[in-house]
């Protein structure tokens, strides 16, 4: 069974001591089965260093382990003709990624990382409450935002497939810990075509999708299988039931994802952790196979190296092939 553990760049700066290894030699070590490839640009800081800022120009807050967007561009001046918009076609943006995708061969599973795809990156453009005020108040522009994202990101994906990736990757979150942030029907008239059409070049060649999505997202879990989606990420266990998973999606969908960041790796013993990754892989793939098992979310520090080497542990007994 395929495992994947990721990481803040806190805690893979922390597990690097702690195994007595560079940073590049963690995914051996943790058994990693996937690569995420990502764009090469030069790293802007603000003034202050506060900020760093993304490709898009989002100043993402450096004094945050996790993702907090601090500067939005579009939240002042929403005009988007006089927006200073990234280059898609620039020569270098895929240097690193290809040099990855070479060195990793067939030994992972590569795919290019396009993070904050669509509804996130809009809003990480034009501010949180601003742009959800605007899909109310003025869907017109949020969707002729949401075009010239689609339009740059179709470039990138195009670029992603020439060089060989072995599927899609996508994250935009569309739920908060109960249900979704905004209406389905808002959900189904401004993303969901759109994000088709960036599923589509994957699938007319045969490749696989993967969606992050965070969150209580049950009622849209129709929707994405509809449009294409193959494994769903993260199915954290607070907010998505995995019996429920299994009993409406198996066979349909895969899964990637399941052990819980929020709750049982910060907090569990490690007991509780190699029985929690039992109990993952028997629920969501009682056959061996349609699970990529991981984290939840990427690993922070806060948990401890015990429960690292539980969950290594825990892993390792499932690449065993007659376990399941």
């Amino acid at each position: 069974m395929p495992t994947q553990i990721n990481l803040t760049a806190k805690m893979a700066e922390k597990l690097a001591d702690y195994f007595g290894i560079s940073q590049q030699g963690l995914p051996v070590i943790l058994g990693n089965h996937l690569v995420r490839l990502d764009l090469s640009y030069p790293e802007r800081h603000s003034p202050d260093g506060h900020s760093l800022y993304d490709w898009w120009g989002a100043g993402h807050a450096t004094g945050e382990e996790g993702y907090f967007i601090n500067s939005s561009p579009l939240s002042n001046n929403r005009e988007l003709d006089s927006f200073d918009w990234p280059d898609p076609y620039a020569p270098d943006l895929l240097d690193n990624a290809k040099q990855l995708a070479k060195l990793c061969g067939d030994e992972y599973f590569s795919v290019p990382d396009f993070g904050w795809a669509l509804f996130e990156r809009a809003w990480s453009l034009r501010g949180f409450e601003q742009f959800l005020m605007d899909m109310v108040l003025d869907p017109g522009y949020v969707e002729s935002l949401l075009d010239r994202i689609v339009e740059i990101q179709l470039v990138l994906i195009r670029r992603f497939l020439n060089i060989g990736v072995d599927g899609g990757y996508f994250g935009d979150d569309y739920g908060a810990q109960n249900g979704l942030l905004f209406s389905p029907n808002l959900w189904r008239k401004l993303i969901k075509p759109r994000l088709h059409s960036l599923f589509t070049p994957f699938l007319e060649r045969g490749l696989p999708v993967l969606l992050h999505s965070d969150g209580q997202i049950q009622q849209i879990i129709p929707d994405l299988v509809e449009i294409g989606l193959t494994t769903l990420n993260p199915i954290q266990p607070e907010v998505l039931d995995h019996r429920w998973l299994r009993e409406h999606f198996y066979g349909r969908l895969s899964f990637y994802g399941g052990i819980s960041t929020q709750t049982t790796l910060p907090y569990g013993n490690p007991g509780q952790i190699i029985s929690t990754v039992k109990m993952c892989a028997g629920i969501l793939a009682p056959e061996g196979t349609g699970l990529l098992l991981a984290p939840s979310h990427r690993l922070m520090s806060d948990v401890p190296y015990e429960n690292v080497e539980a969950l290594l542990s825990g892993m390792r007994e499932l690449h065993r092939p007659n376990d399941m």
